[in-house]
């Protein structure tokens, strides 16, 4: 009798794809990352970045714009943009709820299976996981069977790249933009017959330092989503929240901030790349300047990740006196805890320690603060659309924006 073997990854994935059985939390979650990814794409549309847009294809278009201030949701066990990518994938191509939850699923377990290595060594996993991602959302949306799904997933693969240097600039939309265009691409060309090696997966992964594992079945999305409260880098949620604790509604004026230290394991830092950030992007990815608009702005909000704000004379100073120890160990962005300790001139001392920001999966956001998300980033009148919209409600209303 012959030895039995295991199926390849992509063969699996995609059983796994059109069989699984969708939970009421499994729902409750797309139904909310849809509202939060529209929301936060809505901020968005005045950017001056959004004319570039307009090159990308439906899907990439709606991706990056959802992407592109940082607003979005995150997986924070494989830091990528799970919603950003398989919500823009499934309003493209007629998906709903299921789609969703398909593509986000495989982009989930390959995000995993990708590991945190795969970030350091320079990758931005949105894209190398989200590209196979879309590609089951943007599949499953259009109705192919299991085959073409694995099709789809190979097919994917050549685009599934992008790097973190893109941080701060328009890069680190546009590549998200492009892994999503492309795994749309993957789906209607696998639907049109295309052929592929579903081994394409496998040997990627190993490529580019993954480690195949077996996936697990439950839930959709392990792990679930972390929604931003602060429109900026997830990295910067953590140390933005410990501030605010540990001023406790305090606003000190800013010539009286003499130092700021800042105590956190490495790994949960690591995306923060810019120390002397000079625009509104940079400043996203800028501890120092996290640290100075919780100071000077209290809760931070849009206004406060504009190039003005982050060249605001009193945001270089205290930017100046912010000081950063890392300890070792971690795996991920929540990571052991973050402390502060702020020192004013005439001796005060603010300090905390937190471990989890408001917004992460044990933490998550009620659904006042997602409604006043949801008004701070599109204005009363859209607010109230983007919250009672559905699957096809969001696409009526995606439409809408991009007509005018």
């Amino acid at each position: 009798m012959p030895a039995k073997t295991t199926p390849e990854l992509a063969a699996r994935l995609a059983g796994w794809a059109l069989t699984y059985q969708a939970e009421p939390l499994d729902r409750a979650l797309a139904n909310r990352s849809l509202r939060d990814t529209l929301s936060v794409a809505a901020a968005a549309r005045g950017h001056r970045e959004v004319p570039l847009f307009a090159m990308l294809g439906p899907a990439g278009r709606l991706a990056a714009l959802a992407h592109l201030i940082d607003y979005d949701d995150l997986h924070v066990p494989t830091t990528t943009h799970i919603s950003a990518v398989c919500v823009a994938a499934a309003l493209a191509t007629g998906g709903g709820a299921d789609a969703y939850l398909a593509g986000a699923g495989v982009m989930a377990r390959l995000g995993t299976m990708l590991g945190w290595r795969h970030y350091h060594a320079g990758w931005h996993a949105t894209c190398t996981a989200g590209a196979p991602g879309a590609a089951v959302t943007a599949a499953v949306a259009l109705g192919l069977d299991a085959p073409a799904i694995r099709v789809a997933i190979a097919l994917a693969i050549p685009s599934a790249g992008g790097v973190n240097r893109a941080f701060g600039t328009s890069g680190k939309a546009l590549q998200v933009g492009f892994a999503v265009d492309a795994g749309v691409r993957a789906a209607r060309l696998a639907g049109a017959g295309a052929s592929a090696d579903g081994g394409a997966l496998g040997q990627w992964l190993a490529l580019v330092g993954g480690a195949e594992a077996d996936p697990p079945d439950t839930p959709a999305i392990p792990g679930g989503l972390a929604v931003k409260a602060y429109p900026c880098c997830y990295a910067l949620q953590r140390p933005i929240a410990a501030t605010l604790e540990a001023l406790n509604g305090e606003r000190p004026p800013p010539a009286d901030v003499q130092g700021v230290i800042v105590r956190a394991p490495l790994v949960t830092v690591r995306p923060l790349i810019h120390d002397r950030p000079g625009t509104g992007l940079e400043g996203k990815f800028s501890l120092q300047y996290g640290v100075a608009a919780a100071i000077l702005d209290g809760i931070p909000g849009l206004a406060s990740f504009t190039d003005a704000a982050v060249r605001r004379p009193d945001a270089q100073q205290i930017i100046d006196r912010v000081r950063l120890e890392t300890t070792p160990g971690g795996e991920d962005l929540l990571a052991g805890a973050t402390e502060i300790e702020l020192l004013l001139a005439g001796g005060e001392r603010y300090a905390t320690r937190l471990e989890t920001p408001p917004g992460a999966p044990a933490k998550p956001l009620g659904d006042a603060d997602l409604a006043r998300k949801a008004r701070d980033c599109a204005g009363p009148h859209d607010a109230s659309e983007i919250i009672a919209a559905d699957w096809d409600g969001a696409r009526t209303l995606v439409d809408q924006w991009f007509e005018n």
